[in-house]
Protein backbone atom coordinates (compact mmCIF):
# COMPACT_ATOMS: atom_id res chain seq x y z
CA UNK A 1 0.00 0.00 0.00
CA UNK A 2 1.16 3.14 -0.49
CA UNK A 3 1.54 6.72 1.73
CA UNK A 4 0.40 9.44 -0.58
CA UNK A 5 0.82 13.05 0.41
CA UNK A 6 -1.29 15.96 -1.52
CA UNK A 7 -0.21 19.33 -1.27
CA UNK A 8 -3.87 20.61 -0.53
CA UNK A 9 -6.09 22.21 2.47
CA UNK A 10 -9.36 20.46 1.96
CA UNK A 11 -12.50 23.36 2.64
CA UNK A 12 -15.27 22.38 3.68
CA UNK A 13 -18.47 24.31 1.97
CA UNK A 14 -18.70 25.34 -1.67
CA UNK A 15 -14.60 26.28 -2.72
CA UNK A 16 -14.37 25.11 -6.63
CA UNK A 17 -13.39 22.16 -8.39
CA UNK A 18 -9.45 21.87 -6.85
CA UNK A 19 -11.03 21.36 -3.94
CA UNK A 20 -13.34 18.64 -5.13
CA UNK A 21 -10.47 16.46 -6.87
CA UNK A 22 -8.69 16.35 -3.83
CA UNK A 23 -11.57 15.15 -1.88
CA UNK A 24 -12.38 12.96 -4.17
CA UNK A 25 -9.28 11.15 -4.59
CA UNK A 26 -8.21 10.91 -1.40
CA UNK A 27 -11.75 9.47 -0.08
CA UNK A 28 -10.64 7.09 -3.61
CA UNK A 29 -7.41 6.24 -1.80
CA UNK A 30 -8.26 5.53 1.88
CA UNK A 31 -10.89 3.13 0.27
CA UNK A 32 -8.44 0.47 -1.15
CA UNK A 33 -6.28 0.89 2.15
CA UNK A 34 -3.72 3.52 0.96
CA UNK A 35 -2.86 6.05 3.51
CA UNK A 36 -3.19 9.76 2.53
CA UNK A 37 -1.61 12.69 4.45
CA UNK A 38 -1.48 16.54 3.68
CA UNK A 39 1.67 17.22 4.73
CA UNK A 40 5.53 16.53 4.47
CA UNK A 41 6.02 15.33 8.14
CA UNK A 42 6.17 11.80 7.58
CA UNK A 43 9.56 10.24 7.07
CA UNK A 44 8.17 7.65 4.86
CA UNK A 45 5.99 9.17 1.68
CA UNK A 46 5.75 7.16 -1.16
CA UNK A 47 4.04 9.67 -3.83
CA UNK A 48 3.69 13.25 -2.83
CA UNK A 49 1.21 15.29 -5.06
CA UNK A 50 2.21 18.47 -6.05
CA UNK A 51 -1.58 20.81 -6.46
CA UNK A 52 -0.69 23.83 -6.50
CA UNK A 53 3.09 25.42 -6.04
CA UNK A 54 1.91 29.03 -5.22
CA UNK A 55 3.43 29.83 -1.91
CA UNK A 56 0.19 32.13 -0.91
CA UNK A 57 -2.68 29.99 -2.74
CA UNK A 58 -5.46 29.22 0.44
CA UNK A 59 -5.52 25.88 -0.87
CA UNK A 60 -2.23 24.65 -0.91
CA UNK A 61 -0.65 22.94 1.79
CA UNK A 62 3.57 22.52 0.57
CA UNK A 63 4.98 23.87 -2.49
CA UNK A 64 8.27 22.89 -4.64
CA UNK A 65 10.61 24.37 -2.62
CA UNK A 66 9.02 22.64 0.50
CA UNK A 67 9.17 19.38 -1.75
CA UNK A 68 12.77 19.92 -2.81
CA UNK A 69 13.99 20.59 0.70
CA UNK A 70 11.88 16.89 2.12
CA UNK A 71 13.87 15.52 -0.79
CA UNK A 72 16.83 16.29 0.38
CA UNK A 73 17.21 16.33 4.11
CA UNK A 74 14.58 13.73 5.01
CA UNK A 75 13.37 11.27 2.03
CA UNK A 76 15.27 11.02 -1.14
CA UNK A 77 13.29 7.95 -1.92
CA UNK A 78 9.82 9.58 -2.90
CA UNK A 79 8.08 10.33 -6.32
CA UNK A 80 6.82 13.73 -6.89
CA UNK A 81 3.52 14.04 -9.65
CA UNK A 82 2.70 17.47 -10.73
CA UNK A 83 -1.02 18.16 -11.18
CA UNK A 84 -1.40 21.15 -13.33
CA UNK A 85 -5.05 22.70 -13.33
CA UNK A 86 -3.78 26.30 -14.29
CA UNK A 87 -2.83 28.69 -16.79
CA UNK A 88 -2.58 32.22 -17.45
CA UNK A 89 -4.92 32.77 -20.00
CA UNK A 90 -7.80 31.37 -17.54
CA UNK A 91 -7.83 35.08 -15.82
CA UNK A 92 -5.53 36.79 -17.39
CA UNK A 93 -2.61 37.13 -15.49
CA UNK A 94 1.20 36.75 -16.41
CA UNK A 95 4.22 34.61 -15.71
CA UNK A 96 1.76 31.82 -14.43
CA UNK A 97 2.79 29.26 -16.91
CA UNK A 98 6.34 30.12 -16.86
CA UNK A 99 6.80 30.00 -13.09
CA UNK A 100 4.75 26.50 -13.28
CA UNK A 101 7.63 25.63 -15.59
CA UNK A 102 10.00 25.81 -13.17
CA UNK A 103 7.94 24.09 -10.21
CA UNK A 104 7.45 21.34 -12.40
CA UNK A 105 11.66 20.84 -12.66
CA UNK A 106 11.15 18.66 -8.83
CA UNK A 107 8.23 16.48 -10.41
CA UNK A 108 9.11 12.72 -11.51
CA UNK A 109 5.62 12.82 -13.63
CA UNK A 110 3.07 15.20 -14.90
CA UNK A 111 -0.52 15.11 -15.04
CA UNK A 112 -2.42 17.76 -17.09
CA UNK A 113 -6.31 18.28 -16.92
CA UNK A 114 -7.01 18.13 -20.92
CA UNK A 115 -4.82 17.70 -23.87
CA UNK A 116 -5.75 21.54 -24.56
CA UNK A 117 -3.78 22.64 -21.43
CA UNK A 118 -0.82 20.15 -22.33
CA UNK A 119 -0.46 21.89 -25.88
CA UNK A 120 -0.64 25.20 -24.28
CA UNK A 121 2.43 24.18 -21.67
CA UNK A 122 4.11 22.75 -24.51
CA UNK A 123 3.86 26.18 -26.40
CA UNK A 124 5.14 27.78 -23.31
CA UNK A 125 8.41 25.71 -23.26
CA UNK A 126 7.35 22.62 -21.45
CA UNK A 127 9.80 19.98 -22.18
CA UNK A 128 9.28 16.90 -19.75
CA UNK A 129 8.99 13.48 -21.20
CA UNK A 130 7.16 12.06 -18.24
CA UNK A 131 3.47 13.10 -18.39
CA UNK A 132 -0.18 12.16 -18.68
CA UNK A 133 -3.65 13.63 -20.01
CA UNK A 134 -6.20 13.06 -17.39
CA UNK A 135 -9.78 14.09 -17.56
CA UNK A 136 -11.57 15.45 -14.21
CA UNK A 137 -14.55 13.89 -13.03
CA UNK A 138 -17.30 14.34 -10.34
CA UNK A 139 -18.66 11.91 -7.31
CA UNK A 140 -21.58 10.26 -9.36
CA UNK A 141 -23.06 9.55 -6.20
CA UNK A 142 -24.26 13.07 -5.99
CA UNK A 143 -23.97 14.30 -9.36
CA UNK A 144 -26.29 11.54 -11.17
CA UNK A 145 -29.39 12.17 -13.54
CA UNK A 146 -33.40 12.79 -12.43
CA UNK A 147 -35.43 10.56 -13.21
CA UNK A 148 -37.98 12.83 -15.75
CA UNK A 149 -37.78 15.68 -17.66
CA UNK A 150 -40.15 19.07 -16.66
CA UNK A 151 -43.03 19.40 -19.14
CA UNK A 152 -43.00 22.99 -19.15
CA UNK A 153 -40.72 25.84 -20.29
CA UNK A 154 -37.48 24.46 -20.65
CA UNK A 155 -34.69 25.57 -17.35
CA UNK A 156 -31.51 26.77 -18.11
CA UNK A 157 -28.56 26.58 -15.94
CA UNK A 158 -25.18 26.83 -14.88
CA UNK A 159 -22.82 27.52 -11.95
CA UNK A 160 -19.13 28.77 -10.31
CA UNK A 161 -17.34 29.03 -7.53
CA UNK A 162 -15.07 32.09 -8.66
CA UNK A 163 -16.85 35.38 -10.08
CA UNK A 164 -13.99 36.30 -12.39
CA UNK A 165 -15.67 37.75 -15.54
CA UNK A 166 -14.30 34.77 -17.79
CA UNK A 167 -16.02 32.27 -15.89
CA UNK A 168 -18.48 33.10 -19.22
CA UNK A 169 -20.63 36.19 -17.71
CA UNK A 170 -20.35 38.28 -21.30
CA UNK A 171 -22.56 35.55 -22.25
CA UNK A 172 -24.76 35.36 -19.34
CA UNK A 173 -25.31 38.82 -19.81
CA UNK A 174 -26.07 38.23 -23.54
CA UNK A 175 -29.21 35.77 -21.90
CA UNK A 176 -30.15 37.55 -19.11
CA UNK A 177 -30.93 40.18 -22.12
CA UNK A 178 -32.56 37.86 -24.04
CA UNK A 179 -34.80 36.69 -21.43
CA UNK A 180 -36.60 40.44 -21.57
CA UNK A 181 -38.09 39.68 -24.81
CA UNK A 182 -40.92 37.98 -25.19
CA UNK A 183 -39.98 35.13 -27.86
CA UNK A 184 -37.04 34.41 -25.06
CA UNK A 185 -39.18 34.74 -21.92
CA UNK A 186 -42.23 32.18 -23.11
CA UNK A 187 -39.29 29.40 -23.92
CA UNK A 188 -36.83 29.23 -21.14
CA UNK A 189 -35.70 30.22 -17.58
CA UNK A 190 -32.28 30.99 -16.47
CA UNK A 191 -30.69 30.28 -13.20
CA UNK A 192 -27.01 30.97 -11.88
CA UNK A 193 -25.65 29.66 -8.83
CA UNK A 194 -22.77 31.03 -7.25
CA UNK A 195 -20.71 34.47 -7.27
CA UNK A 196 -20.92 36.83 -9.33
CA UNK A 197 -18.35 39.64 -10.09
CA UNK A 198 -18.26 42.69 -7.96
CA UNK A 199 -21.13 45.31 -9.29
CA UNK A 200 -22.65 42.91 -11.70
CA UNK A 201 -26.54 42.17 -11.65
CA UNK A 202 -28.87 40.28 -13.28
CA UNK A 203 -32.24 41.70 -14.04
CA UNK A 204 -34.18 38.30 -15.34
CA UNK A 205 -32.08 35.73 -14.37
CA UNK A 206 -32.95 34.01 -11.04
CA UNK A 207 -29.12 34.27 -8.32
CA UNK A 208 -28.90 31.60 -6.20
CA UNK A 209 -25.60 31.73 -3.47
CA UNK A 210 -23.09 29.21 -4.13
CA UNK A 211 -23.75 25.15 -3.21
CA UNK A 212 -21.81 22.67 -2.45
CA UNK A 213 -22.13 18.52 -2.08
CA UNK A 214 -25.74 16.61 -2.09
CA UNK A 215 -27.47 20.46 -2.02
CA UNK A 216 -25.50 21.25 -5.36
CA UNK A 217 -26.43 18.40 -7.18
CA UNK A 218 -30.23 18.17 -6.06
CA UNK A 219 -30.63 21.77 -7.40
CA UNK A 220 -28.79 21.12 -10.64
CA UNK A 221 -31.57 17.90 -11.27
CA UNK A 222 -34.73 20.91 -11.34
CA UNK A 223 -33.18 21.92 -14.85
CA UNK A 224 -33.23 20.78 -18.29
CA UNK A 225 -29.36 22.14 -19.98
CA UNK A 226 -26.47 23.09 -18.69
CA UNK A 227 -24.74 26.33 -20.09
CA UNK A 228 -21.24 27.06 -19.96
CA UNK A 229 -19.77 30.13 -21.28
CA UNK A 230 -16.57 29.60 -19.47
CA UNK A 231 -13.57 31.18 -21.52
CA UNK A 232 -9.53 29.06 -21.35
CA UNK A 233 -11.27 26.55 -18.95
CA UNK A 234 -8.14 24.12 -18.44
CA UNK A 235 -11.24 21.48 -17.73
CA UNK A 236 -13.76 22.72 -15.27
CA UNK A 237 -16.05 20.77 -12.85
CA UNK A 238 -19.25 22.78 -13.53
CA UNK A 239 -20.00 21.19 -16.79
CA UNK A 240 -19.42 17.75 -15.80
CA UNK A 241 -21.20 18.20 -12.30
CA UNK A 242 -24.51 19.42 -15.26
CA UNK A 243 -23.66 16.44 -17.41
CA UNK A 244 -23.43 13.91 -14.86
CA UNK A 245 -26.76 15.49 -13.60
CA UNK A 246 -27.98 14.36 -16.87
CA UNK A 247 -28.63 18.40 -18.53
CA UNK A 248 -27.35 18.40 -21.97
CA UNK A 249 -24.80 20.78 -22.39
CA UNK A 250 -24.41 24.15 -23.92
CA UNK A 251 -20.98 25.18 -24.27
CA UNK A 252 -18.80 27.79 -26.02
CA UNK A 253 -15.54 26.53 -28.16
CA UNK A 254 -12.96 27.86 -25.69
CA UNK A 255 -10.39 26.00 -24.08
CA UNK A 256 -10.72 22.00 -23.13
CA UNK A 257 -15.07 22.54 -23.35
CA UNK A 258 -15.23 21.22 -26.44
CA UNK A 259 -12.94 18.07 -25.40
CA UNK A 260 -15.06 17.63 -22.37
CA UNK A 261 -18.29 18.01 -24.20
CA UNK A 262 -18.02 16.77 -27.27
CA UNK A 263 -20.99 14.81 -28.50
CA UNK A 264 -23.13 15.54 -25.08
CA UNK A 265 -24.44 18.56 -26.42
CA UNK A 266 -23.68 21.59 -28.89
CA UNK A 267 -20.58 24.18 -29.06
CA UNK A 268 -21.58 27.93 -29.45
CA UNK A 269 -19.29 31.39 -30.21
CA UNK A 270 -20.26 34.81 -29.02
CA UNK A 271 -21.16 35.31 -32.63
CA UNK A 272 -23.98 32.73 -33.21
CA UNK A 273 -25.17 31.85 -29.59
CA UNK A 274 -28.73 32.85 -30.21
CA UNK A 275 -29.12 30.74 -33.15
CA UNK A 276 -27.32 27.76 -31.41
CA UNK A 277 -29.75 27.70 -28.33
CA UNK A 278 -32.33 27.83 -30.61
CA UNK A 279 -31.24 24.95 -32.09
CA UNK A 280 -30.49 23.02 -28.38
CA UNK A 281 -34.45 23.64 -27.64
CA UNK A 282 -35.80 22.43 -31.01
CA UNK A 283 -33.63 19.40 -30.58
CA UNK A 284 -33.43 18.66 -26.91
CA UNK A 285 -34.98 15.14 -27.07
CA UNK A 286 -32.12 14.23 -28.65
CA UNK A 287 -29.62 15.85 -26.58
CA UNK A 288 -31.27 14.58 -23.56
CA UNK A 289 -30.65 10.98 -24.77
CA UNK A 290 -26.96 11.87 -26.20
CA UNK A 291 -25.67 12.81 -22.45
CA UNK A 292 -27.03 9.29 -20.80
CA UNK A 293 -23.58 8.28 -21.93
CA UNK A 294 -21.43 10.75 -20.53
CA UNK A 295 -18.43 9.26 -18.87
CA UNK A 296 -16.40 11.20 -17.00
CA UNK A 297 -16.99 10.50 -13.16
CA UNK A 298 -14.58 10.88 -10.38
CA UNK A 299 -14.29 7.03 -10.18
CA UNK A 300 -12.54 6.72 -13.64
CA UNK A 301 -10.74 10.05 -12.75
CA UNK A 302 -9.00 8.65 -9.62
CA UNK A 303 -8.28 4.53 -11.25
CA UNK A 304 -6.23 6.55 -13.25
CA UNK A 305 -4.03 8.97 -10.81
CA UNK A 306 -3.56 5.54 -9.02
CA UNK A 307 -2.31 3.91 -12.11
CA UNK A 308 0.28 6.29 -12.41
CA UNK A 309 0.84 6.64 -9.00
CA UNK A 310 1.98 3.44 -9.00
CA UNK A 311 3.70 3.01 -12.03
CA UNK A 312 5.82 6.02 -11.28
CA UNK A 313 6.57 4.29 -7.52
CA UNK A 314 7.19 0.81 -9.11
Amino acid sequence: MLKVSIGAKIKSGPWGGGNLFVINLARYLENLGHEVIFNLDDPNIDIILLTDPRKKSESSSFNHKDIKKYLKNINPNAHVVHRINECDERKGTKGLNKFYIKANKIADHTIFVSTWLKDLYFDSGFERNQYSVIMSGSDKKIFYPKVSKNNEKLKIVTHHWGGNWNKGFEIYKKLDELLEQSEWKNKITFTYIGNLPKKFNFKNTKHIQPLSGMKLGNELRKYDIYLTGSLNEPSGNHHIEGAQCGLPLLYIESGALPEYCNGYGLSFNNQNFKEKLQEMIENFDLYLNKIKEYPNDSNKMCKEYLNVFEKVYN
